[in-house]
């Protein structure tokens, strides 16, 4: 069965796309079996890959409401070797629709059952809200990946993140986990984000990934030409930080399965 790692923080612009698309990437580079799935109705995971989102047949939401096998829906991106379920603004109707639903927080955790086994890594992309999105992430995942800025406000906004996670600990997901915290768009000329990071290190120890994604051009440029960093500027700053995350996570999971 493949790790599911749910990408999320309620907070805005941290990068939660930029790490699912760019480590993905990094580790199919390191020849993992990966499937990103775009649980965000804006879809930016699935342009990022090089998917059209508005020309597709089936997408996540389908897998969601109406049974569809997530098979018949995953489609492979356009560089990097890796399958994405994919997803569009008709997540939307699925939000509230999936209010009225049977076993609602599980569907995507039934879904990705038939298919978990396939890969090694399963990342989902969250929207970022709390959700019932969200919530079926939390649900189907078996760690939260939680990548956020070195400033004051992401520190209370990763106090209520952590709040929800053991919410849906002590309900819905017992095996869920803290995989780790990213520091993302990091400027080591920042004082603040120097001394946030300090915080981050002291309070959470080596649940703080070791690599850090710097600030970057190509990091930001690569969306619009539907690539990850790597495949678009694979000597960038950007793509180099991807890989030694991807390389840090394998050798993670190496680790706890020798224990």
């Amino acid at each position: 069965m493949g790790k599911i790692v749910a990408i999320a923080n309620q907070k805005g612009g941290v990068g939660k796309t930029t790490t699912c698309v760019n480590l993905a990437a990094s580790l199919a580079a390191t020849h993992r079996r990966v499937l990103v799935v775009d649980l965000d109705p804006q879809g930016n995971a699935t342009m990022g890959c090089g998917i059209d989102k508005s020309a597709l047949d089936l997408t996540v939401c389908d897998v969601l409401l109406d049974d569809v096998e997530p098979r018949e829906a995953i489609v492979q991106a356009v560089e990097g070797n890796f399958s994405v379920l994919p997803g569009n603004q008709s997540l939307t109707l699925a939000e509230v629709e999936l209010v009225t639903q049977a076993e609602r927080e599980f569907r995507l955790r039934d879904a990705l059952a038939s298919v978990a086994g396939d890969y090694d890594y399963v990342l989902i992309d969250c929207p970022p809200s709390l959700n019932m999105l969200t919530v079926n992430a939390l649900a189907a995942a078996d760690g939260v990946l939680i990548p956020m800025q070195c400033e004051y406000y992401a520190l209370e906004g990763l106090t209520a993140l952590l709040g929800t996670i053991e919410q849906i600990r002590s309900g819905a997901n017992p095996r869920l986990q803290l995989h780790g915290i990213l520091r993302t768009m990091f400027d080591p000329r920042n004082n603040l984000a120097t001394e946030v990071s300090g915080q981050l290190m002291h309070h959470f120890g080596d649940r703080v990934f070791r690599t850090v994604i710097p600030r970057n051009v190509r990091l930001a440029e690569a969306p619009s030409f539907g690539l990850p960093a790597l495949y678009h500027d694979k000597y960038s700053r950007g793509a180099l930080a991807y890989l030694a995350l991807a390389g840090e996570i394998n050798r993670r999971e190496a680790a706890s399965a020798e224990l």
